[in-house]
């Protein structure tokens, strides 16, 4: 790889721009810089061992910056942002998920110079990841990818209860869900105070009944109201008749486990279950001994009254602003996000996120197996905590507090429909004041 200075790449062809569109790797200025990198342990194992195994030491070729690259559990990773803004040390660049970012604005770096620079070269980014990633015009971080989470299903086991296809509306879910359940196949999902699982069923949940938070205002506060009881209602009857009542304390392994253990019939993920059943053909069999992956299909979450939708979880690359590596830390992300380097990366995600830049949309990965394909579009439709308000500070603190989602448990525990809605909206208003 041909290197050249800083300056030279900067002022050479139009800047770094010009250099992500042209499909090479940045040969970044070299030295002794040391960048670290806190990220979530990847549902797609692949990911993470290419990370260790190859971009770490192609990082230290190319760009002369020593990556230590820390892996934690993704549930992890807001107590860590915290504690390392609190006490001003800790990893350069961390990794946030959804509506984070909005909650440590003050505490980030601005890095509009480098997610303006990618956004150009590649696309532009989805309005999802944009918004998550901007305050008062300023870009608080990298927008590193988006992803979501659709219904994985048995297609076999739907069939056997009158379902060929995946149900559309709640009303043949549950019903589909009863049968099921009679045969010892429930549905699984959480109602725990899990990350990505618990607010990616529940708030398009909400939404499909025509509930809400807030008002577009971003500040009138709508969540008890006649859409959002009936959809507790349905809650708790559908929670009883068709789920898998361990679900309550469930983070986001133990759905993964639960259905490539033949012991749930569906729940609500990202693919990485449809991967790992695909990775080991031989160890996740059906009950007949032919491959699980072959029967595993992907839908979106059922069509209510208000609709239906999908939760789009962004993933976010803070710069924090009490990092010393600044300079390394930006050129890391430059590097990290031009397009071969990144290639590697989405090509061994095989469909599990998409872009945050629309580039990636095009990627052959997207043709390469169909059952992935459902995955595609959600960056582009999908819908962010506090809907229909913005992606502010507020929604970030209502989805880490987990108030819908403590809505529906509350319910489901026993606590009457319209307490519940009326106790949520009271603590959603603390936040909304």
């Amino acid at each position: 790889m041909t290197r050249i200075s800083r300056r030279k790449l900067i002022t050479h062809a139009g800047g770094m721009a010009a250099i992500l569109a042209t499909g090479r790797a940045p040969a970044l200025a070299q030295g002794t810089a040391n960048v670290h990198w806190l990220r979530w342990a990847d549902f797609v194992p692949a990911s993470d061992t290419l990370l260790k195994n190859q971009i770490v030491q192609e990082c230290k070729k190319a760009t002369g910056i020593t990556l230590k690259l820390e892996t934690v559990n993704a549930n992890d990773l807001q107590p860590r942002i915290t504690s390392a803004i609190q006490s001003g040390t800790g990893a350069d660049i961390i990794m946030a998920i959804g509506n984070w970012p909005q909650l440590y604005g003050d505490s980030l770096a601005d890095a509009s110079d480098v997610a303006e620079e990618i956004a150009e070269a590649q696309g532009g980014y989805y309005d999802t990841s944009r918004l998550v990633a901007t305050v008062g015009g300023k870009c608080i971080g990298v927008p590193w990818t988006a992803g979501g989470g659709l219904i994985a299903y048995r297609k076999s086991w739907f069939a056997e209860v009158g379902h060929n296809s995946f149900p559309e509306n709640w009303d043949t879910f549950r019903d589909a869900g009863r049968k099921l359940k009679a045969k010892g196949r429930p549905i699984g999902q959480t109602v725990g105070q899990t990350f990505g699982d618990a607010p990616g069923w529940w708030y398009p949940y909400l939404w499909s009944w025509g509930g809400k938070e807030v008002e577009a205002d971003g500040k009138t506060v709508v969540l008890n109201s006649k859409e959002t009881v009936e959809s507790i209602k349905f809650a708790v009857a559908l929670w009883k008749e068709t789920m898998d009542e361990g679900g309550m304390a469930w983070d986001d392994t133990n759905n993964n486990r639960a259905f490539l253990s033949q012991t749930i019939s569906a729940t609500n993920n990202g693919a990485s279950i449809y991967i790992e059943a695909k990775r080991k053909p031989d160890t996740y069999r059906t009950e007949k001994d032919t491959p699980m992956a072959q029967d595993i299909g992907h839908a979106a979450i059922p069509r209510g009254a208000g609709g239906q939708f999908v939760y789009v979880g962004p993933q976010t690359d803070l710069l924090m602003g009490y990092s010393k590596n600044q300079k390394p830390a930006k050129d890391f992300l430059r590097w990290i996000h031009s397009k071969p380097v990144y290639d590697q990366w989405f090509t061994s995600q095989q469909g599990y996120t998409c872009g945050a830049t629309k580039t990636w949309a095009t990627h052959p990965v997207w043709d390469a197996d169909p059952a992935l394909k459902p995955f595609h579009d959600l960056p582009g439709k999908g819908r962010l905590a506090g809907w229909a308000g913005p992606p502010d500070r507020r929604s970030a603190e209502a989805v880490s507090k987990y108030i819908v989602v403590n809505m529906y448990a509350k319910a489901i525990q026993g606590m009457p429909a319209e307490e519940a809605a009326k106790w949520s909206h009271a603590e959603l208003a603390k936040v909304y004041v």
